[in-house]
């Protein structure tokens, strides 16, 4: 199978690990990852934060690194791209108030190209209309908003993953080896041992 050419849309305090993990998995096995944020140009940085799960009602937050964009958002034409990744953290609340953001997304959801939302990132696509009638994992805090959005917020342990079609979703960066696998699987990598 040849190598997808794969957006990644992230905000400042996106999630490190839903962040940094898959764009370094995917561009370790060969997929071009161009990671974008609305404002912002190749070379600029945004912020991440660390999210942790400590014992309290809801996760800890801690700074995380600065992760360098490598596209810039208005040179974005998403007809380019085979797949989506959407990181969670706070970045999804706010991007998803981005009418580009959101037209960007429906054209994954229209031509039902892979997408693989993780945390909060189905904020997004619950944004842009995209999950009517498809089922989701999310943090759960995000249940809500796929529910609304006329999808079906599934509740699954933190370490698994869930796919509807074209969607490939999970509760948190615990869920990282599963729903990495099962983006690969959606995009159809193959990986040899």
């Amino acid at each position: 199978m040849p190598a997808k050419k794969i957006l990644m849309i992230i905000g400042d305090y996106t999630e490190d690990y839903e962040t940094m993990v898959p764009f370094q998995a995917l561009t370790m096995v060969g997929h071009t990852v161009h990671a974008v944020c609305p404002g912002k140009k190749a070379g600029d940085s945004v912020r991440t934060a660390i999210h942790d799960f400590e014992g309290d009602q809801t996760y800890s937050e801690k700074p995380g690194h600065n992760f360098a964009l490598n596209a810039t958002f208005d040179d974005i034409n998403p007809a380019d791209y085979d797949a989506l990744v959407l990181p969670g953290g706070r970045g999804p609340e706010y991007i998803r108030l981005n009418a580009r953001v959101l037209e960007m997304v429906r054209h994954f959801g229209d031509t039902n190209k892979p997408i693989a939302a993780i945390c909060h990132g189905p904020q997004v696509l619950a944004a842009a209309g995209v999950l009517k009638g498809k089922t989701s994992a999310a943090y759960p805090a995000v249940g809500p908003d796929v529910n609304i959005a006329g999808g079906t917020y599934k509740e699954i342990p933190v370490t698994d993953a869930t796919v509807d079609g074209n969607l490939v979703t999970a509760p948190a960066w615990p869920a990282h080896p599963a729903w990495l696998s099962q983006f690969l699987d959606v995009l159809g990598t193959k990986i040899e041992l």
